[in-house]
């Protein structure tokens, strides 16, 4: 049984609003902010998704998942294309530009991670980020090797 200092919620809440503060000034000109840079980290990570499958993966409600698609369509990082598997269904893929703003944030995004985990020494962190995700039930939206992946495909 925990106790009132081993409050799991309360414990959240603070690391939410640390991880806020430090990444949300970072994506302050990127479209729909953290939201929208998470977005496209997914679109990035592999098989094109569906605007549906975004929304379910990331827990965007489905109908603000379009005006986010809209808006990052509109400045040039997404591309709807149709899925040769469905013709009813679009895929969202990243643009070159896309690939290229997130590489340009993503050392930023993942120092104002690291510095949010800054009670936690590095095996810490990297034990932390690994249960968090299986706890969470998903695979990781931004990663520092998501970063890497970027940055070597826009190299290459």
């Amino acid at each position: 049984m925990s106790n009132a200092t081993d409050d799991f919620g309360a414990a959240l809440g603070v690391l939410l609003r640390s991880y806020s503060g430090m990444v949300g000034p970072k994506l302050v000109d990127f479209p729909h902010g953290a939201r929208g840079y998470q977005t496209l980290c997914e679109v990035l990570q592999g098989q094109p998704p569906s605007q549906a499958a975004l929304a379910a993966r990331l827990g965007i409600d489905r109908t603000m998942m379009t005006y986010l698609i809209d808006d990052l369509v509109e400045a040039g990082l997404v591309e709807r294309r149709p899925n040769p598997d469905d013709r009813r269904q679009r895929r969202i893929v990243a643009t070159a530009a896309g690939t290229a703003a997130v590489a340009a944030l993503c050392g930023q995004v993942a120092e104002a991670e690291e510095a949010a985990l800054a009670n936690l020494d590095p095996q810490e962190r990297a034990a932390f980020r690994t249960l968090l995700t299986k706890a969470a039930g998903a695979g990781p939206v931004h990663t520092v090797e998501a970063c890497a992946i970027v940055t070597e495909a826009l190299d290459a």
